[in-house]
């Protein structure tokens, strides 16, 4: 385990409106208002098209080659991520939710494009005096979260 230790900054309601692409639009926020690092909640409503990471197409893959789900209709959302800065500073967000319509649930990564549908509600908490950054892993071809 890595970690690093901080202190709640300041707290940011937001509400995006509809066609607005979530995770594009929490990014562009966090850079205006100079927030590096924080929570993030979210909860609303996202379009039919937008795109879910749902998942490795093999875990064992290196690097590791992620599976992709469209979602078919307006779909309910709820979902917690995070914000840190990239090796040049940008903060870039990891935020998972879980989206349902009917009697059908997908959860995922909303970093392939998620669009709002109406309104989505955001709650971000900052986090002061952490010096996490997310670095490039070579080997899974991910950006991990250092601490």
């Amino acid at each position: 385990m890595k970690y690093s230790e901080g202190k709640q900054g300041r707290l940011f309601v937001m509400r995006l409106e509809n066609g607005e692409v979530l995770h594009k639009t929490i990014e562009e926020f966090a850079e205006e208002h100079m927030i590096s690092a924080a929570v993030v909640f979210v909860i609303g409503g996202i379009d039919k098209g937008s795109k879910l990471v749902v998942g490795p197409k093999d875990g064992a893959d290196r690097p590791i080659v992620p599976m992709e789900r469209v979602v078919d209709g307006v779909h309910e959302i709820s979902g917690v991520g995070t914000i840190f800065p990239d090796e040049g500073g940008r903060p870039i967000s990891h935020i998972h939710v879980a989206s349902g319509r009917g009697s059908s649930t997908k959860t995922g990564c909303i970093r392939r494009g998620v669009k709002v549908w109406q309104v989505v509600e955001v709650v971000i908490l900052e986090i002061l005096g952490t010096s996490s950054k997310r670095r490039h892993d070579g080997e899974t071809g991910f950006d991990l979260l250092e601490p």
